[in-house]
């Protein structure tokens, strides 16, 4: 008598290494040479991070598309960490080849762990408390001056980044994290995918909750609004698709202040480039408490 074994869930490790896989590493690497900033985070970026000189932390920067950008733009005072080791080491060697690594700092870690795992501001007291030693001090020693000022002065996650970790405690974790690393006052902006935006997502997400109600759901999934698929560019992608309550009531058992939020297609208007490469999604901003 055969028994059937259901396959393991989605997980942390999971994703990191379908982001470390070849085919991933090198649709990512294509995105930061050909894409840069789309219209929309440019504009966005433009209006609420408006000083080049501000220290600014980019979660899950991957190749560097958004990094590099930043650097061309002048911004001088970039920490971006991914946890995802091939897409970390190409993002470094694009900063060489332009000439960057003086605006940018490359950290790998872990944005589910920043509490546990890192250095949070450069005090040396966090240093010792973790018997001197330290995955990833994120500000750094010698930046005295950003650490008196509390923190990170701007904070972005960017395409779709916090949607691809597993399990909502987990989303929830690096939300709390990355607000522990900014300073009162400090914007926060991320995208999502909205399952209630479009008609097709809508019907999809009618019948996935049907599935779920009857247990025929994917078993690898974690929970609803997952999903687990190939890219057109045959690397795996894991991504969760929320709807808008779900943000909201992430953003406030976080300690965010939701501050506005809108579709990418009402911000500015994008390049095919940009919309073959990403879906349709939701720009979130919302703010550290002074």
């Amino acid at each position: 008598m055969s028994t059937s074994v259901s396959p393991p869930k989605i997980s942390g490790a999971t994703v990191r290494a379908d982001f470390n896989a070849v085919e991933s590493v090198l649709h990512y690497s294509r995105a930061a040479e050909r894409l840069g900033l789309w219209a929309s985070e440019r504009t966005l970026i433009e209006k609420h991070f408006p000083d080049p000189k501000a220290p600014l932390l980019e979660a899950g920067c991957g190749t560097g598309r958004v990094t590099l950008a930043l650097a061309e733009l002048g911004y001088t005072k970039i920490t971006a960490f991914d946890f995802a080791e091939e897409l970390l080491e190409q993002a470094r060697a694009f900063a060489r080849e332009k000439k960057l690594t003086r605006r940018i700092r490359f950290l790998h870690a872990d944005a589910t762990e920043l509490p546990t795992s890192c250095n949070l501001l450069g005090y040396i007291a966090a240093a010792a408390s973790l018997g001197g030693k330290s995955t990833c001090n994120l500000i750094g020693y010698n930046a005295r001056r950003a650490t008196n000022a509390g923190g990170f002065a701007g904070v972005l996650f960017l395409f779709n980044g916090l949607m691809q970790i597993p399990g909502r405690i987990h989303r929830r974790a690096a939300l709390r994290g990355l607000h522990g690393l900014a300073r009162p006052g400090a914007p926060l902006l991320f995208t999502t995918h909205d399952r209630d935006d479009e008609p097709a997502e809508r019907r999809h997400w009618k019948r996935q909750a049907e599935l779920w109600v009857e247990g025929k759901q994917d078993p690898a999934l974690l929970e609803f609004g997952d999903r687990y698929f190939v890219d057109d560019d045959s690397y795996r992608v894991f991504m969760h698709l929320p709807d808008r309550a779900e943000i909201l009531a992430d953003l406030a058992a976080t300690g965010w202040t939701h501050e506005w939020d809108e579709m990418r297609r009402r911000i500015a208007p994008e390049s095919k480039a940009v919309r073959d490469f990403s879906d349709e999604c939701r720009f979130w901003l919302a703010r550290k408490g002074e």
